[in-house]
């Protein structure tokens, strides 16, 4: 016969840093009377956020199977992400998150399991344990439960918010005012407000837009379900949230400051200048320009590293900044420009002489290259994992990144989650500036200001 008990995991993972390190915690509540019965939490060494929420999920469920695996479970997470990946309406896509989809899955059998997105301020109870792990972590020990006296009028235990937290249209992109200010998981945090004071000044009148983007993936493998055993300890009394689970926002973000080079002699002909054509410098006005640039950059004072395309143009522009701000430049090659093939160096209307079948596949699919070059979605690839790599190593900074117009268009609509075509609909201006930050839940916010009528 089967079980008629219904149980509640509430469940959530962090990173700080992202990645950093990280830890997970998850309550087991009965369904009915909203009493705690488990609770697991574990510090699983260096690995992102959403790793960490994916491996809270599975200690919550596991727990919940330890104590009836005949149960029907509701899953409650403030992670947009894995609820909606678990519940089937968003794919799958990246390496680190699908085996560990699939280690939730099979441990309860299939329908046996829903899922609900809820407010992180009514996940506490999950988030302090995540949080009680990484501190035992950090000071070198294993997370051990609190002793408690009782459990079940914990706030947490509140029924499943009224709204339909699953589908994509309830969340705060999609329904906020655009002029507000981006969210982000914490509701009352203001992620339009860090930028003011971590990016150069140009962004300060931009209107930020709250949009999902990849998280840098994990530098630790998950472990699986044999590897070490499960910290399951039965509860006693609610204990006050303490540690990273207190604040109310996502810590610092890592903020990409995007910048197109300066001007060459083929900027102003509007000619096809990519990684495969002659490499040009700046032109005079291009040189005028980088040193503006980087007396903005310098009077602002935010920028901590900066990192540059291999390609001269950039090099010089991005060398203009470091001379103002004391840094080093480091070369990341996936930040070059396309390969435009046999278009460099050509206008437009030259190409369509040219190349007329050529270039109107080009333009009608960004999967097609132009010949002997290389198509946008083979940029796209190189560019999201050049991505990857700064916000990993430059986790929490603000970042100059001096690159060229496909890669600054690509990283732009990532962040807004645009469709590839939306490449061909972009202008940007040499020398112009957009920024990017990247909260530790996956999503960001997106400032723009393609205007260099301040460089004149």
């Amino acid at each position: 016969m089967a079980s008629t008990r219904r149980f509640i995991i509430e469940a959530d993972g962090g990173s700080r840093g992202n990645p950093g390190p990280a830890g997970y915690g998850a309550a087991v509540r009965d369904g009915d009377t909203g009493e705690l019965l488990a609770e697991a939490a574990e510090y699983i060494g260096v690995a992102t956020n959403n790793v960490a929420e994916y491996r809270g999920l599975i200690a919550g469920l596991r727990a919940a199977h330890a104590l009836d695996p005949e149960a029907a479970v509701e899953v409650r997470m403030d992670s947009k992400l894995v609820v909606e990946q678990m519940s089937g309406r968003w794919k799958i896509k990246h390496p680190d998150m699908q085996p560990l989809a699939a280690e939730a899955r099979a441990i309860f059998p299939r329908g046996r399991v829903g899922y609900h997105w809820m407010p992180r301020a009514q996940n506490k109870h999950a988030d302090r344990l995540a949080n009680e792990a990484m501190d035992a972590g950090r000071a070198g020990r294993q997370w051990t439960a609190k002793p408690r006296a009782s459990a079940a009028a914990a706030p947490s235990a509140a029924p499943a918010p009224t709204t339909n937290p699953g589908a994509p249209a309830a969340s705060a992109a999609s329904t906020a005012d655009p002029a507000a200010p981006a969210a982000s998981a914490a509701p009352t945090a203001d992620p339009g407000a860090p930028l003011a004071a971590t990016a150069p000044t140009p962004f300060a009148t931009a209107v930020p837009v709250a949009v999902t983007t990849t998280a840098a993936t994990s530098t630790a493998p998950p472990q699986g379900p044999q590897q070490q055993p499960l910290p399951i300890a039965l509860p006693e009394a609610p204990a006050p949230t303490v540690g990273w689970g207190a604040a109310p926002d996502l810590g610092t973000p890592t903020t990409l400051v995007l910048l197109r080079h300066g001007e060459t002699a083929l900027t102003p002909e509007k000619r096809f200048s990519g990684s495969g054509g002659t490499d040009p410098e700046l032109s005079e006005r291009g040189c005028v320009q980088a040193d503006l640039v980087a007396a903005a950059l310098a009077a602002r004072g935010t920028v901590q590293a900066i990192v540059s395309s291999p390609l001269l143009r950039c090099r010089q522009t991005a060398q203009a900044a470091a001379d103002r701000l004391g840094l080093d430049v480091r070369i990341e090659e996936g930040l070059r420009e396309t390969d435009f093939g046999a278009f460099e160096g050509l206008t437009f209307a030259e190409a369509k002489q040219r190349f007329p079948a050529e270039l109107d596949a080009w333009l009608a699919s960004p999967d097609t290259a132009p010949p002997n070059g290389e198509s946008f979605t083979t940029v796209t690839s190189r560019v999201a994992v050049a991505r990857d790599k700064l916000l990993a190593r430059y986790a929490g900074r603000t970042v100059l990144v001096v690159s060229h117009v496909t890669p600054v268009k690509t990283l732009v609509r990532l962040a807004l989650g645009a469709p590839p075509e939306s490449l061909y609909r972009m202008e940007l201006s040499a020398a112009s500036f957009s920024a990017v930050q990247y909260y530790a839940d996956g999503n960001a916010s997106l400032r723009l200001l393609n205007d260099t009528a301040h460089l004149r």
